[in-house]
């Protein structure tokens, strides 16, 4: 199933690649939340091919084009994370793949097409960027740290926008970067080049797969209250380890 995750997200990413050169077609799902042309024919792409190799296994994918069965296994797709940026050619999107079995993260893949980096990794196998072993950074203080975290669409109108946490986090670190792809934000933090991403609102399609890949690359998640996080939790606290504890203290306060 990895090789076969592996080998799709690479064809996805050459879709999205390909479709990046030429106009494309946007539509508005809120007045923020974008989708294109191009996630749909990505998202029809892996689905179709899920479909064909495992047939009995059912399919959460974020544009609708799932499928549910009794089995145990379930993939869980973005086909494209960054649809915004995407949309207005900011180079920070990918593709993420994500496998639960019994509801749990069990393999991941997320493959970034504009640097041809693909994160990978299987339950009880460690994670790798393009084949190579990865691990988070030891970095033991939020002083030492350069974190990311997002917003939700709704941010004028959700009391729970992440502006006040936003505020207070950034008083400790060296910077916080907000990219607008939480599957590779949560991925530079697995390889070592960020030291944690928080966010909430987060969707099965942005984490599933990146949970798997940091956790294999020596990461801690939890939700924001310490509590163990599953893929449909609304809050998510990714970290290297050494700076969870601080981090979801000043998470924490009010």
């Amino acid at each position: 199933m990895q090789t076969f995750a592996t080998r799709l997200a690479r064809e996805a990413g050459a879709l999205l690649r390909e479709g990046s050169t030429r106009p494309r077609q946007i539509e508005r799902k809120g007045p923020f939340d974008l989708v294109t042309d191009i996630d749909r024919a990505s998202e029809a792409l892996i689905v179709t091919a899920i479909r064909r190799q495992f047939p009995d296994h059912s399919i959460l994918a974020e544009e609708g084009g799932g499928v549910t069965h009794e089995s145990a296994w379930t993939w869980v797709i973005d086909p494209l994370d960054g649809t915004n940026n995407y949309a207005h050619n900011f180079p920070f999107y990918c593709v993420s793949l994500g496998l639960l079995h019994n509801n749990l993260p069990y393999a991941g893949v997320i493959y970034d097409p504009v640097r041809d980096e693909l994160f990978a990794a299987e339950r009880g196998h460690g994670a790798t960027l393009n084949g190579t072993p990865i691990q988070v950074s030891r970095a033991a203080t939020l002083t030492d740290s350069l974190l990311s975290t997002g917003f939700p669409y709704d941010f004028a109108t959700n009391s729970l926008n992440n502006a006040a946490e936003f505020a207070r986090v950034h008083q400790y670190v060296q910077g916080i970067r907000r990219s607008g792809s939480a599957a590779l934000d949560l991925a530079y933090v697995a390889c070592g080049r960020l030291e944690g991403h928080w966010e909430f609102w987060l969707k099965p399609w942005d984490s599933t797969a990146a949970a798997i890949i940091l956790v294999e690359a020596g990461g801690m998640i939890s939700e924001r209250d310490g509590g163990d996080w599953q893929p449909f939790a609304t809050s998510m606290v990714a970290t290297n380890g050494g700076i969870h504890g601080e981090l979801l203290g000043i998470l924490q306060e009010r």
